[in-house]
């Protein structure tokens, strides 16, 4: 068939309506298929229990806050996965401390709301772990948090603390809805409103809008986390992460103690350890004695390899010190000896702002190819 560029556009709106004339029955009919799986979430059966407390499913402006947090849930449903994947890997811990604190068992879906279930999950305002707890919230609980160490970040470390700040709120304020917005707004600002309003029934404060939405957006999470199957997310056993196993050593340091040794003598790499311990901050384990969990086949003969370890590194640290020179800088430093800054950084344990002076003496490892500098510099050397 001969045909006229001319004619060429007119062929393409036609190829595309034929096609789209084929492709929309079906996908209406897909369209249809994921409405009726909304509308099915929203249906709701009475009673309706979180934390063995009664929703009030008749009250109309509590039915609607429930329907927009599970549409705002079910809406992003990558999320929802992940949610899902990440439950067989930290809910049982979660579950054994709750029985063990005699709390009720929904409050494992508090994590979920807080932190997706992620160990370095950080607000602007500064909370930080599963828990989302506050900085002064989580001293006041025993957990530390300095420079060298946050362990809001750990799990096995924060939900003893998390769990034990709840207690309080419920001793405050006698009902779990009221405590779950304590926890999300503060218990003074719930309190003043408590006050203000001459209401103790959650569901009927004026709060902060996100205080409004947490206590529904917990019960979205119970809803599809106990019933997946129910909202269109059909996982095999084979999808859902494998709890991590690990064993506890003692570590006994006397000055900060590079992890890279700790890795090494545990018979794992750098990642590892920092995975299974992420209340540690950067590169060091400050020194002190420690709790380290370390991959559960590492710790026969952890501690001779380590001391081996620590021996053999100090060594070869006394023999890589350069002292600082008139006019040096940490970056021309950092050139001479052909070596990345940060590295230099990591090495002495100092920030980039940091200024150093003559007669100071800095930790060099020189880089794997070779250095071009002589390593006369370098005082291990040039003292043979």
């Amino acid at each position: 068939m001969n045909m006229t560029i001319k004619q060429w556009p007119n062929l393409v709106v036609y190829a595309i309506a034929v096609l789209f004339s084929v492709l929309s029955p079906r996908m209406t009919a897909a369209q249809e298929t994921a409405d009726d799986v909304l509308l099915s979430a929203l249906k709701l059966e009475q009673p309706i229990l979180l934390c063995g407390e009664t929703v009030p499913v008749d009250y109309p402006q509590a039915v609607e806050r429930f329907e927009k947090e599970m549409l705002v849930s079910l809406g992003n449903r990558p999320q929802v996965i992940l949610w899902l994947k990440r439950t067989t890997r930290y809910f049982p811990y979660i579950e054994q401390m709750l029985r063990e604190n005699g709390l009720p068992d929904d409050l494992k879906y508090l994590a979920i709301a807080e932190s997706a279930l992620r160990m370095h999950a950080g607000s602007p305002k500064g909370a930080m772990g599963v828990w989302q707890l506050m900085p002064q919230t989580a001293r006041k609980y025993g957990l530390v948090v300095d420079v060298n160490f946050d362990e809001r970040r750990n799990l096995y470390l924060s939900t003893p603390a998390a769990l034990t700040y709840l207690k309080t709120l419920y001793e405050r304020f006698g009902s779990w809805s009221l405590s779950l917005a304590a926890y999300n707004m503060g218990e003074e600002g719930l309190e003043a409103e408590i006050l203000e309003q001459g209401l103790t029934n959650y569901y009927q404060l004026y709060l902060p809008l996100e205080t409004q939405r947490f206590v529904f957006r917990i019960l979205a999470i119970k809803r599809i986390v106990e019933a997946p199957q129910n909202h269109g997310f059909n996982l095999s056993p084979g999808d859902f992460y494998a709890p991590k196993t690990f064993s506890t050593v003692r570590v006994n340091a006397f000055t900060d103690l590079p992890l890279r040794l700790i890795a090494n003598a545990a018979k794992t790499d750098f990642k590892t350890i920092k995975d299974f311990n992420p209340e540690i901050r950067g590169h060091y384990l400050a020194a002190g004695t420690r709790a380290v969990n370390i991959p559960g086949d590492g710790d026969a003969g952890f501690e001779g390899r380590l001391t081996a370890l620590i021996e053999t590194d100090t060594k070869i640290r006394n023999q890589r010190v350069y002292v600082v020179k008139e006019g040096d800088s940490l970056s021309s430093i950092a050139q001479k000896f052909e070596v990345p800054l940060a590295a230099l950084l990591i090495w002495n344990r100092i920030g980039l702002s940091k200024v150093i002076h003559p007669g100071q003496r800095l930790v060099i490892f020189p880089a794997a190819g070779g250095i071009k500098t002589d390593l006369k510099d370098i005082e291990g050397d040039a003292d043979g």
